[in-house]
């Protein structure tokens, strides 16, 4: 678990400034540096400043809506990104997912949630400091590829990076550290959501899909990450432990 600071920084942009004001503050109150956008334009100068951690990204806005930036901004980089939808709006959440978003939120939203799913995904997804270097861990080998738990990357055959936002990395761990053990969605919303997790949340049914295009060799047909009628899903493959030490590998 790592501990947000003023060096945790979130990008929000939502073109009500109410709102804008809302989130600042409220981010501030929980130590972290927040710095507000009105609309796509802005929030991309913002990125190109520097270092943004995560995004709080309004779907309708006026010129570019948040859902055709997400899908410019995840073809692009992993930045975690949360989607507020207008209360309702299952299509716009959905398609959200779809695009590559980590989360999402209905407005009216609750701050304290907001502020919990935010601090969730910076748990999962701990950006790196400047100059800071990963140590070694734990990888996991199935079929042609290696996950690795510290690096937070999937490679594949070629040693060529998987891109995965931090919900479909989370998700990918749970499912291959609980091997072959079936887990309900309710169990998986827990186990990379925690405490905001939402009981009646089928996100968990997109990022699998997503997830199933990344690493199967036929989606439709999936053998690594199989769907178990009215419970909810299983990883099939075989798994290889790969652990590194200082002096030794290990494998299990």
């Amino acid at each position: 678990m790592i501990a947000v600071s003023e060096e945790t920084r979130v990008l929000i942009v939502d073109d009500d400034a109410d709102i804008r004001r809302l989130v600042v503050d409220l981010l501030k109150r929980n130590g972290m540096t927040a710095i507000a956008a009105a609309d796509v334009s802005t929030a991309e100068k913002a990125l190109s400043a520097g270092r943004i951690d995560l995004v709080v990204l309004d779907i309708m806005m006026p010129g570019e809506d948040g859902l055709t930036f997400c899908r410019r901004l995840r073809g692009a980089s992993n930045i975690p990104v949360i989607m507020l939808t207008a209360l309702g709006e299952d299509v716009d959440r959905i398609v959200g997912l779809e695009l590559g978003a980590d989360d999402y939120l209905a407005k009216p939203f609750n701050p304290r949630e907001l502020t919990a799913r935010i601090k969730a995904i910076l748990r999962r997804a701990p950006p790196l400091k400047p100059g800071e270097a990963y140590g070694g861990g734990t990888r996991y080998q199935f079929r042609n590829f290696v996950l690795d738990v510290d690096k937070r990357e999937l490679r594949n055959e070629a040693e060529k990076l998987v891109s995965l936002t931090s919900g479909e990395f989370a998700l990918l761990l749970a499912l291959v550290e609980q091997s072959p053990r079936v887990l309900s969605r309710d169990r998986l919303l827990d186990l990379t959501r925690g405490a905001v997790s939402n009981p009646f949340d089928r996100s968990i049914d997109s990022q699998i899909s997503r997830l199933r295009k990344k690493i199967e060799e036929d989606p439709r047909r999936a053998r690594l990450i199989k769907t178990v009628r009215s419970i909810g899903y299983a990883f099939a493959g075989p798994v290889k432990t790969l652990r590194i030490g200082a002096s030794a590998k290990e494998e299990t």
